[in-house]
């Protein structure tokens, strides 16, 4: 078997020297990878848990057009999403495109001309400021009188709690905690620090709704934002939650005020949750949630795989090869344009879909600068996925995640690996 699986990497061009680095790495992960799988056994039991205590059945799958009123569907899953994170309410709907759709849903249904918003955590990802209207856009937060404060992480990402003390004010009326880092060299936060915010927001004022944007951390851990304090919690289906089967997607869950005004921005005041057709997608729905444990521990293997080899070979990593992770995404500072460049061209060679294709940067919306994006999905813009992307700018830092398998986010490190290899910028020789 050993010498088949060596002939296969090699038909995928991948060297002897390039898959022995990796195979060494691997075997010194025994214990970690035996840490995730302990997680996602826990984290399958709970949404195991959820959809028997709601009694899910064929008749749920069913679909629904137009209007889409009486969906039971569409109802249920809503009930196993609030039970999965312990919250009093959910949204998840395939009205919702994405995890940047999701948030601006949830801020617009709860925030009011006059009202502030205020991130503790530094700036947000580069798709929100034109939410926000950080950076001038046609129907901002801004532009419908909503105001921004920001209170930018202390050195060593730490938290300036004096900060955010001074920023609050009568109008601050939400808090915004993204979890992952976006395009940012910083940390992701746990549960546990999320919640050590939450508090402390609530200390000096407890009417304040601290809103999570739990993209890329979903199942990651045995908590989640919801279960610390959070009163929203903001997530997209093409990522972890919908375990690589929902083609579309977004959830909101939270106290059930929130979740609802939500829902009227989403829809039509007076209509909220009561309409909105599944189209069919109830099935994956729950099938992609079933399985997004296993899948999420998958992902997170790949990335703890690709933070040891680089760091072998000199390169900067976030987190590093040792650090315990609380989000898919894994950051690797590579130096220059050629470097990223060549790592996306080896994801993209090694994806199921448009593996002959070669990404090259453009400008994207919503972004400041050109940006690389490889990804051979199933679902397009799926990050649960495998693939990598990277802002074309100093200090050229490439953002790898997703693996719907674990083996298949081993190749995705191994390919890019090789294809820098094979442009000689890492050299084995020396």
């Amino acid at each position: 078997m050993e010498n088949t699986i060596e002939k296969l990497y090699s038909e995928l061009n991948i060297d002897s020297k390039v898959l022995a680095l990796g195979n060494t790495v691997e075997k010194q992960l025994d214990q970690r990878f035996k840490a995730i799988d302990e997680i996602a056994e826990y984290n399958q039991l709970k949404i195991l848990h959820g959809m028997q205590k709601h009694q899910l059945s064929e008749g749920h799958f069913g679909s629904t057009t137009g209007y889409g009123y009486n969906d039971f569907g569409r109802e249920t899953l809503e009930k196993v999403y609030a039970s999965v994170f312990h919250t009093e309410d959910a949204l998840v709907r395939p009205q919702i495109i994405s995890g940047t759709h999701a948030l601006t849903v949830a801020l617009f249904g709860n925030l009011k001309p006059g009202d502030e918003l205020l991130s503790p955590v530094g700036k947000p990802y580069d798709t929100l400021e034109s939410v926000i209207g950080i950076r001038e856009s046609i129907g901002s937060l801004k532009e419908y009188g909503v105001n921004y404060k920001q209170v930018d992480l202390l050195e060593n990402d730490a938290i300036d709690y004096e900060g955010i003390k001074n920023k609050i004010t009568d109008q601050t009326k939400m808090v915004t905690i993204q979890r992952s880092k976006g395009y940012a060299w910083r940390h992701t936060f746990s549960v546990s620090e999320i919640k050590t915010i939450i508090d402390y927001v609530k200390s000096i004022r407890k009417d304040i709704i601290c809103l999570v944007d739990n993209c890329y951390g979903e199942f990651v851990e045995t908590i989640e934002p919801s279960d610390v304090g959070a009163d929203l919690v903001v997530g997209s289906l093409i990522k972890n939650p919908g375990g690589g089967l929902a083609p579309i997607g977004g959830y909101i869950v939270g106290k059930k005020e929130y979740v609802e005004r939500a829902a009227y921005r989403l829809t039509a005041p007076g209509l909220g949750k009561e309409v909105g057709p599944t189209l069919g997608l109830n099935q994956v729905f729950f099938q992609g949630l079933f399985l997004s444990p296993q899948v999420v521990a998958g992902a997170l293997k790949g990335a703890i795989l690709a933070a040891n080899i680089f760091e072998k070979l000199g390169y900067k990593t976030l987190p590093n090869g040792s650090e315990t992770r609380y989000d898919i995404v894994q950051a690797i500072e590579l130096g220059s344009a050629e470097s990223v460049i060549a790592f996306c061209k080896g994801i993209q060679s090694a994806a199921p879909v448009d593996s002959y294709v070669t990404p090259e940067p453009w400008d994207m919306p919503g972004y400041d600068s050109q940006v690389i994006m490889a990804a051979g999905a199933f679902v397009q813009g799926s990050s649960i996925e495998l693939s990598a992307d990277a802002p074309i700018k100093e200090p050229y830092i490439v953002y790898f995640q997703g693996g719907l398998t674990y083996s298949h986010a081993k190749l995705g490190v191994l390919k890019g690996l090789q294809t820098m290899v094979d442009k000689g910028i890492i050299n084995f020789s020396k």
